[in-house]
């Protein structure tokens, strides 16, 4: 079985651009869907330890954006396809969760052995329907996972011990910035579940597409059907340890003494620590990943690692906007709609920017203390215009 795509990451983007949602959505969609495909068949041996493909992506977006979930399931439709790959329960409880690990087992060959692994992928169009951030043994449960762990075992009273073999996870689920707020605590930025996570952000549509089947390609289905079947060859080709190059190592030494020596300008909120630490692991799951959708050939070069970097440093441009809302107040929260209401329309008369918020500080005085504010920062300013006076947002 030979490869027909060049590029399954790229052929798979391309193949979405009847969508309204960004590229960088779509490239990880992909990244979802390679990773589901390689399981824990190729591995980046650092003799301590070993990184394995999986991830856990999440797409956060305000409600009817950019259709996350239609996004998301463009991928994982084409995963579904592939003989063999076992998918999660779409709503994850322990019980659950064991049952689906336990039905997963398989065993691939490596050499003169046969290796166990119990391979999921989890998705769901609602990130609260595969974990619940107050459940601190579920989060647990994910960070040993993500992190690799040989077996996963589960004591339950009518069943006894359930013992899971080489247990490994890969997750795509789709959230809003309010579910984030209301369900995270603020301790949890940057901590143990959502270092572990790739948020990749929108809040417009990159394309309108009033409909979508006027830009969606003619062959659009022959292309599908390519693309699964190239990660049917990815599932079944692909087995064993990464190499990194020569090149690539010597880049890679460069870039991790640089990010800890001068730390990136949108990493700078020490919450984001924890993230930071897991950069380099991100980044060479990422590095497998989009190597495995150009070549049969384990090995990593510097141009799949630099070009990991940049997908990974482009989604963190909006980790400020994906937790935005958390351990904010009421009134910070509507003082941000303010803010974001004027920018949208460049420049309101003043009655008509109290009647948006009025709902919330029936108070005058209230409102025009957030409004001195706002100015004050230098987010709008006060002008007359004839006899009414307008706010104007400050680029």
């Amino acid at each position: 079985m030979a490869r027909e795509n060049k590029d399954w990451l790229t052929a798979f983007c391309d193949n979405c651009k009847h969508t309204e949602a960004p590229r960088l959505m779509h490239a990880f969609a992909g990244v979802g869907a390679i990773a589901g495909a390689l399981r824990r068949k190729v591995w980046i041996d650092m003799k301590a330890f070993r990184w394995s493909p999986n991830f856990f992506i999440v797409f956060v977006a305000p409600p009817g954006i950019v259709s996350k979930s239609t996004t998301a399931d463009l991928s994982m439709d084409l995963l579904r396809q592939v003989p063999g790959i076992k998918f999660g329960p779409d709503v994850v409880t322990w019980p659950a969760l064991v049952t689906a690990f336990a039905s997963s087992c398989e065993s691939f060959q490596y050499g003169e052995e046969w290796v166990p692994m119990s391979p999921l992928t989890l998705v769901a169009s609602e990130l609260g329907n595969l974990i619940n951030p107050q459940d601190k043994d579920m989060v647990n449960l994910y960070i040993n996972l993500w992190d690799g762990r040989k077996q996963l075992e589960k004591i339950t009273k009518n069943s006894g011990t359930d013992i899971v073999e080489a247990p490994w996870i890969n997750m795509l689920g789709c959230t809003t910035p309010h579910w984030i707020a209301d369900n995270m605590p603020a301790a949890t930025v940057g901590g143990g579940f959502t270092s572990r996570c790739i948020f990749v952000y929108a809040d417009k549509k990159e394309n309108r597409r009033a409909y979508p089947d006027e830009f969606t390609p003619p062959d659009f289905e022959e292309r599908k059907a390519s693309l699964v079947r190239d990660l049917e060859h990815i599932s079944v080709n692909l087995v064993g340890n990464y190499n990194i190059s020569a090149e690539a190592r010597v880049w890679g030494r460069e870039w991790y003494d640089r990010v800890w020596d001068t730390r990136p300008a949108h990493l700078e909120d020490d919450r984001l620590d924890g993230y930071l630490a897991r950069k380099q692991t991100h980044m060479h799951k990422l590095a497998m990943v989009i190597a495995a959708s150009c070549k049969d050939e384990l090995e990593i070069t510097r141009e799949d690692l630099m070009l990991a970097d940049i997908m990974l440093t482009e989604s963190e441009g909006a980790l400020e906007k994906v937790f935005s809302r958390i351990g904010k107040s009421e009134t910070s929260l509507q003082t941000d709609r303010l803010v974001a209401y004027i920018q949208r329309r460049k420049s309101v008369p003043y009655q008509e920017a109290y009647r948006m918020i009025h709902s919330h500080f029936p108070d005058f005085k209230e409102f025009e203390s957030i409004l001195s504010g706002v100015i004050r920062a230098g987010y709008v300013k006060l002008e007359q215009k004839g006899v009414d006076f307008w706010l104007t947002f400050v680029k």
